[in-house]
């Protein structure tokens, strides 16, 4: 996810996404899920290509349909409400547009995505995404962690609407891939590799508002902890982004739970571990 985007509207509402409008799409086709085979049950993650101004892209569409309700903090789409479809799109390195959610809406008008939906970003490689379950919980993550560090980090110059793993030229340290605060003179300039990790969840059961937050906040538990046991010390990268899905609640309001040691939550929790520590292992190994 990046900053700068525009807000949905007061209603939590999404426009339908626009004609194709300045995105050249050659050619999507469909590729199924290889690796990671996912639950016959409930919306599958499908994995498509597209030959975008000249380069050879992966996304990840699901197609939700009606009555499933979206928690995120996802460029487009964000916050929560009713979600008719869910995005994850790989993008270049040196991502030059700024407009990402125009940009989001025209690859899902291009897949015929209609409604209110969900989009994320990313510059790592989608074709790489990982997969956990457990209990009917599924977890969809994509990892690039070129860009990582701690959240709790000493204030910076970078603005807050940059987006670092996504630009081409960047000032970093080669040990860590940090932003580097060395004398210029002495400065390794070295495009990082790409970062952010979005983790998309699916559940079979209808979550309430406090829930559907409470989730948010568990699967960013788990996937620090799972940063960890992968031997990385950080606890993401600057533009993480999570997508909670459920159905929409009923008369009861929903499951009122989803910390770490709730039964809905527990679920969450180890569906992402197992997703990110498969994604983190290489970033270790590459590190």
């Amino acid at each position: 996810m990046i900053g700068g985007a525009r807000r949905p509207r007061e209603d939590g509402s999404e426009p339908v996404p626009p004609s194709h409008q300045g995105c050249a799409i050659d050619s999507v086709r469909v590729h199924l899920p290889g690796r990671c085979a996912e639950p016959r049950s409930g919306p599958r993650a499908e994995l498509r290509d597209r030959r975008e101004d000249g380069h050879h892209l992966h996304h990840l569409v699901w197609r939700l349909g009606p009555g499933v309700r979206v928690c995120s903090s996802a460029v487009l789409g964000g916050g929560i409400g009713p979600r008719a479809w869910i995005l994850n799109a790989q993008v270049p390195g040196g991502y030059p547009r700024l407009d990402p959610d125009r940009h989001l809406a025209e690859i899902a008008a291009a897949e015929g995505l209609t409604g209110p939906g969900v989009g994320l970003m990313t510059a790592a490689e989608v074709a790489a995404y990982t997969a956990g379950h457990d209990g009917g919980v599924t977890a969809t993550v994509t990892t690039g962690l070129g860009v990582r560090g701690w959240a709790a980090a000493p204030e910076t110059t970078v603005p807050e609407t940059a987006a670092p793993e996504f630009a081409a030229d960047k000032t970093v340290t080669p040990e860590t891939g940090a932003p580097e605060t060395e004398d210029p003179a002495t400065r390794i300039r070295t495009p990082p590799r790409p970062g952010t990790v979005n983790i998309v969840v699916g559940l079979p059961v209808a979550l309430s508002d406090a829930a559907l937050v409470n989730a948010v906040a568990t699967a960013t538990e788990a996937k620090v902890q799972a940063l960890l046991d992968a031997g990385l010390d950080c606890s993401g990268t600057p533009t993480d982004a999570v997508c909670i899905a459920a159905p929409e609640p009923g008369p009861d309001g929903g499951e009122p739970f989803a910390g770490p040691r709730s039964p809905w939550g527990a679920r969450i929790a180890r569906a992402v571990h197992t997703a990110v520590l498969a994604g983190a292992r290489p970033a270790r190994d590459l590190s």
